[in-house]
């Protein structure tokens, strides 16, 4: 079971590397964002399967640590967008 687990770390990582370049090719900030949430989620999968090969609870605390963070790093990209949306006047449409 270890091999397999070893294998789906190296898999992910493998995965994570291209999402690395989808950050910096990305054509907009919200490719770049979403290309974020995917290293972060795969880095969160690494440190649990990590932490189950090891048997290192620390790592599983660390994995969900990071996910918390990254669900406010996306509500804070979210909320940032629609203010400069609403900067913009183009959600104001009671005006007409």
């Amino acid at each position: 079971m270890t091999e397999f687990l070893t294998a789906a770390v190296g898999f992910i990582l493998a995965l994570l590397a291209l999402g690395l370049v989808s950050i910096l090719r990305g054509p907009g900030d919200a490719d770049r964002m979403m290309a974020t949430q995917l290293i972060g989620t795969g880095g969160i999968a690494t440190l649990l399967l990590l932490g189950t090969i090891t048997a290192v609870p620390a790592a599983i605390d660390v994995a969900l640590t990071l996910a918390l963070l990254a669900t406010f790093a996306s509500i804070a990209f979210v909320k940032k967008g629609l203010s400069r949306f609403e900067a913009d006047g183009a959600a104001s449409t009671e005006d007409e």
